[in-house]
């Protein structure tokens, strides 16, 4: 029998809960983290779910594993979003991708300037993860990566403010509603740009140019929201 309950719907889900928890456990440091099953069990997704967003967590620093302990919080971030409430429930993807123009371009020109060489390392091993998923028709594992990518330049950037929007907006884009539309929108062709992409983003990044690395940002998401017009188009086509 499997241990994916019929609730589980995506890694991100798992990491968007699992960030939470940290946030309320980072003052109880040794104390370890609720077992695998207990969060699958707790957040409603598969152990598969919670497993990769604790390799995205332990990748960013967040949290560490001692063999027959279990799981503890690990350093915090270097800053922490601010919570923002009542945002608009209603949105769509056009509406989110319009809305990264406006904002992850200017993060990554920040990050150009700001990033320590701790968060350029986690940006290339984030991207080596990426490059690194042996099944491409693994949508869920990819964008959970490509996420904690984008998500690492945002705090790179070191502005809270700017970080709480991103985080509120990247939360629009996951919605498991649009997850259908996400994954016709990725082809193999279009996941080879975006690694492109990625990689010279962090080049910019890594070599402090941030009019650069603010094109090259640009450019990726206009890349993004072609995709997901195209996709859009052709399913209203189909459609009797």
């Amino acid at each position: 029998m499997s241990d994916t309950p019929k609730s589980a719907i995506n890694s991100s889900s798992a990491l968007e809960q699992l960030r939470q928890l940290i946030q309320q456990q980072e003052h109880t440091p040794d104390r370890a983290l609720p077992t695998e099953r207990e969060l699958a069990e707790r957040f409603g997704v598969g152990r598969r779910e919670i497993r990769r967003a604790l390799d995205v967590l332990e990748e960013e620093g967040r949290i560490w594993r001692k063999q027959g302990k279990g799981t503890f919080v690990g350093p915090a971030a270097p800053v922490q979003p601010l919570v923002l409430h009542d945002l608009p429930q209603q949105s769509n993807l056009l509406e989110v991708m319009e809305a990264r123009l406006q904002l992850e371009p200017g993060l990554a020109r920040l990050a150009a300037l700001r990033a320590s060489k701790e968060q350029i390392a986690l940006m290339k091993r984030l991207i080596e993860r990426m490059q690194g998923i042996v099944a491409p028709e693994d949508g869920d594992q990819h964008e959970l990566w490509d996420s904690a990518f984008h998500r690492a330049i945002a705090e790179a950037a070191g502005n809270r403010l700017m970080l709480g929007l991103f985080e509120a907006v990247d939360a629009v884009r996951r919605d498991p509603g649009w997850q259908h539309l996400r994954e016709q929108a990725r082809t193999p062709a279009r996941l080879d740009t975006y690694d492109n992409h990625h990689q010279r983003l962090l080049d910019h990044i890594a070599n402090r140019q941030p009019h650069e690395a603010a094109a090259a940002m640009r450019e990726h998401l206009l890349a993004l929201q072609q995709a997901l017009m195209e996709t859009l188009y052709a399913s209203h086509e189909e459609t009797p």
